[in-house]
């Protein structure tokens, strides 16, 4: 009897797990994400270089940028009219996008953490050389 309640539950939890992904990759896919800002996270200790390089981020590299999550977990961002691909996978129920190199080889991925992701909205923490940033970005119509 406690073999099938364990069962059970593992089940259940597996299934809300699968739920979750799914959920995110549909609120990802086939839209076009445009970097709007670039802000430091909450919990960061802020510093003058990294509220400088934050600025600097926004108005230079990410001035034109966007991204995209396509069939097949191809993903495509474009920065400045040039667009680069590689492949996504969601992680941690949903929670984590890693990154990849257009073959999916890990010692090229990028971790990126997901702060807030709706219909209309897609946040993500990422890491620049020495400091975290959140990309804020909005669905393109």
């Amino acid at each position: 009897m406690n073999l099938r309640i364990a069962l059970t539950v593992i089940s259940l939890a597996g299934l809300l797990v699968a739920c979750k992904s799914k959920k995110t990759n549909e609120l990802l896919m086939n839209k076009k994400w445009r970097v709007y800002d670039v802000q430091i996270p909450p919990e960061s200790p802020i510093s003058n270089t990294q509220y400088i390089q934050a600025e600097d981020l926004k108005r230079t590299y990410y001035k034109d940028a966007y991204y995209q999550f396509l069939d097949n977990n191809v993903f495509v961002a474009t920065i400045a009219g040039k667009a680069d691909t590689g492949k996504y996978y969601i992680l941690s129920n949903g929670a984590m996008l890693s990154v990849t190199a257009k073959n999916g080889d890990r010692r090229v991925e990028n971790l990126v953490t997901i702060t807030k992701l709706t219909e209309d909205n897609f946040d993500m923490k990422v890491t620049s050389t020495d400091f975290q940033f959140i990309l804020c970005t909005k669905r393109e119509k």
